[in-house]
């Protein structure tokens, strides 16, 4: 079947055309509808064509698709058992591990993905300080997405809280949104509802990455001062912006954290954690029960296990920096060239496309689809992984270039 035909099957069987809304086609016919398999930094799709792919699955694909070494675990792991009644010794080895080298963690428990890891993390705040209101910053998951002016998606935000349907006002007014980088307007929530909020919840922002280096001193502050906690959602920048997120790089430790995505190259998992005495919370007779049949399966730890020892052991970490800098400067370059009112915004290790004061609005889909009618898959914001080489690189660049060419005509 054609990639237009599986377009209309999802259309018809499921809203949105994806259980992620994210990964939806938006521009067909030059953007693949599905994906057939992926080997390295390449995908397929129904229609045959290759590309080289910067989507890495949205971020879970860190070192690569069908990469070896983790395979070899799962493939192992899978003539031993997937799920048990009981913990596996994988859960507690893989828990231990991540206490290793997390520097907020001295306990860790096991989910599915980072959007219910971080609502775990905001009912174990809530249950530990006795108050209610939480100050949301950045995307964390469609099931944390409850206040005015929430991002319904990394890129989309709502308006009021009446743009939010299925959250009851009452929850809604729990939940405050605030920007990147605005201590001001974080300040003044603190004042306004001063010894009522129970924590901050703060994902890094792409396109300005390096105002962390104050603001995370300052939410640590803040928030020390005002007994609240303090959440990382490292979904992202865990294990790629250095192996334990921007907690070890920038050297801010919070008091809960959420990894996933990059934690088993793709596989399904996320864990929460953080310090001892908060977790407590979800412990036996404590009040809290956060529990999933599903957050001890063994395949997914045994590629979690497997991908932190590549991490370790590699220097993928350093690997992604370089090729992610070597890349996307090489990007601006070509926009430049062809005066393109386009650049990219953020660290080698996921960098954002942002349009310049120039755009006209259009020119962002204009490069996207002329990228993957010539092989290069991207999203708005974009990854190198452990299997971008950098004769992958170059042959990147050459088709940039001929999608640029193909639009300035």
């Amino acid at each position: 079947m054609t990639n237009q035909q599986w377009y209309e099957r999802l259309e018809h069987t499921m809203p949105w055309g994806s259980s992620t809304s994210s990964k939806s086609a938006r521009l067909l016919p030059e953007e693949p509808a599905v994906m057939l398999r992926g080997k390295g930094c390449r995908v397929w799709d129904a229609d045959g064509r290759e590309y080289i792919d910067y989507k890495n699955g949205l971020g879970p694909v860190t070192l690569g698709y069908c990469f070896p070494a983790v395979d070899e675990a799962i493939i192992e792991q899978l003539k031993n058992g997937i799920v048990f009644g009981t913990p596996s010794t994988l859960e507690c080895e893989v828990s231990e591990l991540l206490c290793e080298i997390i520097p907020c963690a001295e306990q860790a428990k096991f989910l599915k993905t980072g959007g219910e890891a971080c609502a775990a993390c905001i009912r174990l705040a809530r249950a530990y300080t006795g108050r209610d209101h939480i100050i949301q910053i950045g995307y964390n998951g469609w099931l944390n997405v409850l206040g005015s002016g929430a991002r319904v998606l990394p890129s989309q935000a709502a308006v009021a809280a009446s743009h939010l349907p299925g959250v009851p006002a009452c929850v809604s007014d729990l939940v405050h949104t605030a920007s990147w980088n605005d201590e001001q307007a974080i300040a003044e929530l603190f004042d306004a509802f001063s010894g009522k909020i129970a924590a901050v919840i703060v994902s890094m922002d792409y396109a300005n990455p390096e105002a962390g280096r104050t603001f995370y001193p300052f939410l640590r502050k803040i928030t020390e001062k005002n007994g609240s906690l303090l959440i990382f959602d490292e979904i992202v920048t865990g294990f790629r912006i250095a192996i334990g997120g921007v907690q070890e790089y920038f050297g801010v430790t919070p008091d809960l954290a959420v990894f996933a995505k990059g934690i088993a190259n793709g596989m399904p998992l996320s864990t929460y954690l953080g310090k001892r005495e908060i977790m407590h919370c979800a412990d036996r007779g404590q009040g809290v029960s956060i529990s999933s049949t599903y957050g001890g399966e063994t395949l997914s730890l045994a590629a979690c296990k497997a991908a932190i020892k590549t991490y370790r052991e590699q220097d993928v970490v350093g690997h992604i920096r370089t090729h992610g800098d070597y890349l996307w400067s090489k990007v601006d370059e070509l926009f430049r060239k062809y005066d393109y009112p386009m650049t990219m915004k953020g660290m080698p290790a996921c960098k954002a496309f942002r349009p310049t004061a120039e755009a006209k609005g259009h020119e962002p889909d204009a490069f996207f689809r002329a990228c993957f009618a010539n092989g290069v898959s991207l999203y708005n914001v974009s990854y190198v992984n452990f299997s971008h080489q950098y004769a992958d690189l170059d042959e990147t660049l050459v088709r940039m270039e001929k999608a640029l060419q193909s639009i300035r005509g």
